[in-house]
């Protein structure tokens, strides 16, 4: 039968005598096996209103014979029936049952995606979660949750925020810098490059991808030398770009017999600099980013169009896929404050 893990979390009432009674609850479901069950972990909430009391959290391993939207019905019953009130996103609550994997299954629905779209990042669902199923492997990174956690816990305090052409990364990695009081690494634009590559793509996209890929290096190398351990957590670097979107940008605009040459240098290098302990990918419609160009008047970009712009797009979706990039939120829509608020409390979840 295929292997399940639930995530369990309470911080209203008798937290303890409500997440026993779930357990005991899924226990006694027919279609379901429970085959271990974590510690209570007690965590402070992240996000949502403030004020709110501390979260116990845990995890349960089992094999099912429900189908995943079977099996999702199953958990809201029993969150309803021992008191789940759903109100405010984020919110004090009685009791959370999340399906957080389902063997290696990868899905995107409007009521379930798998795995949970935030667990990879979630010290309080890895933790108790590497206790009852370490090995289990997080499909969408590729990592197993043990990793995952390790990942927390060996990186570089550093958040690389990403995106194609006006997906707003400068602006998102300035106000999470000033949130974080964090160090912030802005890239600097090489506007008569771009003035070039523009006017002539295929004379020098080459030439062009070469040279941000290696200011890139020499920032993180500068941010991060090897000599230095791992920052702790507390103290965070936000940087405007990711190393891994020169490869997402350099396969969008190079030939085909350029790209491998670009990849052998690439891969030479990109295990020269700190890996982030998350990249956050802005994504928008390329019609949307395409007004944004418009909007923001640049000279130089006066050339992009909607198919660039979507080729653009489907390049950092295809790089944030790449084996060993590791968690990685994806943020989409043109709500600043809802990707601002998404993005903080993700890195808050890390610490």
């Amino acid at each position: 039968m295929p292997v399940c893990l639930i995530g369990l979390g309470s911080n209203e009432g008798n937290r303890h005598a409500t997440l026993d009674a779930a357990v005991a609850a899924l226990a006694r479901e027919p279609h379901l096996a429970v085959a271990a069950v974590s510690s209570w972990c007690e965590t402070a909430p992240i996000g949502g209103p403030p004020q709110q009391p501390p979260f116990l959290n845990g995890a349960l391993r089992a094999e099912t014979s429900l189908e995943p939207q079977a099996l999702l019905c199953c958990l809201q019953r029993i969150e309803d029936r021992l008191g789940r009130r759903r109100a405010e996103r984020w919110g004090p609550r009685t009791l959370d049952l999340d399906l957080l994997l389902y063997d290696t299954l990868v899905l995107d629905t409007p009521s379930l995606v798998l795995p949970h779209p935030r667990m990879a990042w979630r010290r309080f669902v890895l933790k108790p979660a590497a206790e009852v199923a370490g090995t289990m492997l997080h499909p969408s990174t590729g990592w197993t949750v043990a990793r995952l956690l390790e990942h927390l816990d060996s990186a570089a305090g550093y958040v690389a925020v990403t995106g194609p052409i006006a997906a707003g990364k400068t602006h998102l990695a300035r106000r999470l810098a000033a949130a974080l009081a964090a160090r912030l690494i802005v890239e600097q634009p090489h506007w008569e490059r771009l003035d070039s590559f523009y006017a002539d793509p295929a004379r020098h996209a080459w030439p062009m991808e070469i040279e941000f890929l290696r200011e890139r290096v020499r920032l993180l190398q500068s941010a991060f030398p090897a000599t230095v351990v791992a920052k702790p957590n507390r103290a965070w670097t936000v940087s405007d770009f990711w190393l891994g979107q020169s490869a997402a940008f350099a396969k969008a605009w190079l030939a085909p017999d350029q790209w491998p040459a670009f990849v052998e240098q690439y891969d030479q290098l990109r295990h020269t600099v700190a890996r982030p302990k998350l990249v956050v990918l802005l994504d928008a419609p390329a019609e949307e980013l395409l007004r944004r160009v418009r909007e923001r008047g640049r000279a130089c970009e006066r050339r992009l169009t909607v198919e660039l712009l979507d080729r653009l797009r489907r390049a950092f979706c295809e790089q944030r896929s790449e084996p060993d990039v590791g968690p990685v939120l994806l943020a989409r829509g043109n709500d600043s404050e809802a990707i601002f608020a998404e993005v903080l409390a993700a890195v808050r979840a890390m610490e």
